[in-house]
């Protein structure tokens, strides 16, 4: 039987807490789209409203340059929203996760052009933003 040092044990674990919080990260991410595209994005809706992605995750650093010199902007919503005429950033975040410096530079880029961005938390967060706008 392999034995583990307390140094590996708990490198696992972090890694594993990252794991799970992206897991979690992108289970409410998907779960925001799915809802959001069914109550607003169909064919039949009108106005037929928008909702996407921007990814920023890359697989290797030729990728992430390529990305870079293609217009990557690092800390940019998981989410836009163009709804009812309005143009909502969206970051998902676990109840626990917190933003980073890049995420907070991206708020502060776009709220202070007028634009609404908000950090949530649950597929609940959303509905209650969509619901009140």
């Amino acid at each position: 039987m392999k034995s583990f040092s307390k140094k590996q044990v708990t490198g696992n674990n972090v890694k594993n807490q990252l794991v799970m919080k992206i897991i979690s990260e992108n289970k409410i991410q998907q779960d925001i789209v799915m809802w959001y595209k069914n109550n607003f994005c169909l064919k039949h809706h009108n106005p037929r409203q928008c909702i996407f992605s921007v990814p920023n995750d890359s697989i290797n650093a030729i990728e992430t340059k390529r990305k870079v010199n293609t217009g990557l902007l690092t800390g940019v919503s998981d989410l836009i929203v163009l709804h009812n005429g309005e143009c909502l950033f969206i970051e998902v975040k676990t109840s626990t996760g917190k933003q980073q410096e890049s995420q907070k530079d991206f708020e502060n880029t776009v709220t202070l052009q007028g634009f609404k961005y908000y950090l949530v938390r649950s597929l609940e967060d959303f509905k209650n933003i969509i619901t009140n706008i």
